[in-house]
């Protein structure tokens, strides 16, 4: 199949790009990803000047969420137009994202790291450190299906 790379991920919106994006805690949108190996969250920090925000992935026992645990995952900065960062196996403390505009971070976590979480469902979380507006927004891309192509409506408003 000559589009194969795009049958095999889901995409979702995680959060619509908004002016002050990443304002006090926000998340993406819960996704259910017992039926693909992977997630990837990608921020897009398009505007902003001082604020900054600490970045989670956390594991979810509902879509509410009733639970939710910070897990281990693994993320790269692109932080200078096309320079890509090293990937960086992050603890579930997160990291912290650079001031600044113009800024691209790509944040996975396995399925598996969910599963052994005792979970199925997952997030990105933010919370903000330095108070000063971002534009910005979140996309969410489910990899690798388990079943074939993936078709599922899996994001949980």
């Amino acid at each position: 199949m000559r589009y194969e790379s795009l049958a095999s991920r889901h995409v979702v919106k995680g959060l619509d790009p908004v002016a002050d994006a990443f304002a006090g805690t926000t998340g993406s949108d819960i996704v259910d990803v017992t039926g693909h190996g992977s997630v990837t969250f990608t921020i897009y920090k398009g505007v902003g000047a001082t604020g900054t925000s600490t970045v989670t992935v956390e594991a979810c026992d509902d879509v509410t969420p009733t639970t939710a645990t910070a897990v281990p995952f693994y993320y790269k900065a692109i932080t200078s137009n096309d320079t890509q960062g090293a990937v960086i196996a992050a603890t579930s403390a997160g990291f912290a994202t650079t001031a600044g505009s113009s800024q691209v971070y790509v944040i996975e976590v396995d399925s598996q790291e969910l599963a052994s979480a005792g979970f199925k469902y997952a997030r990105l979380k933010m919370v903000e450190v330095v108070d000063s507006p971002v534009l910005g927004g979140i996309l969410i891309q489910l990899n690798n299906p388990k079943y074939g192509a993936s078709t599922t409506n899996s994001v949980i408003d």
